[in-house]
């Protein structure tokens, strides 16, 4: 862990040729008003364990920005603002969540790397002007069919708050996962290699 924690002080500065957009930043440095609720810093994730030693998320740079123009379209527009619940993933952390959950659905098999491990994908839902999150229709990390964006087993009020965040997040180049309302990548994401700091 102490490993961890030192190579994301780093992480800034983490360049490889091969790769497009090599610059893994501090999401509040990009944007400090998308609220971040990191729970696999906390027991309160579908692990019950602290699998992050730092409550703060980092993204490739150009995922961060795209994610903050994402935003600043809500709140202008909406008077709504995001919430991330994660960001980059390291991968031995997808090795724990695997061995917990192993089901390609909703948990990416470590020998392939996720979108997570690359610093490119984004777990987010939507706040009001108060910080109350809107109704989804499930909590985050729901791992059943109610989760999926298409479900039909979910309020009107929490279908349409899903399409409102599914087609704004596309609006601004991230591609929606079918399974999980809340999980989007950024969609240059193959261009990105998998970070491991174990």
């Amino acid at each position: 862990m102490k490993k961890f924690v030192l190579i994301l002080l780093f992480l800034p500065g983490i360049i490889t040729s091969a790769q497009t957009d090599t610059l893994i930043v501090p999401l509040r440095a990009i944007d400090s008003t998308i609220v971040q609720d990191v729970r696999y810093a906390t027991g309160n994730n579908f692990t019950k364990q602290v699998l992050y030693p730092s409550a703060k998320v980092f993204l490739r740079k150009i995922a961060a920005e795209n994610l903050a123009q994402a935003n600043d379209f809500l709140k202008n527009n909406y008077n709504l603002r995001i919430k991330i619940f994660d960001g980059f993933r390291p991968l031995f952390v997808q090795k724990i969540m695997w061995q917990i959950l192993p089901d390609d659905r909703y948990v990416a098999d470590p020998a392939k790397g996720s979108r997570h491990n690359r610093g490119a994908a984004v777990d987010v839902t939507l706040i009001d002007a108060e910080g109350n999150e809107l109704d989804m229709g499930t909590p985050y990390d729901d791992f059943t069919e109610r989760a999926s964006f298409a479900s039909k087993d979910v309020s009107e009020k929490a279908y349409a708050n899903r399409k409102l965040l599914r087609e704004t997040m596309i609006q601004f180049g991230f591609d929606p996962m079918e399974t999980e309302w809340w999980h989007f990548d950024f969609k240059d994401w193959n261009k990105f290699g998998i970070l491991d700091v174990n």
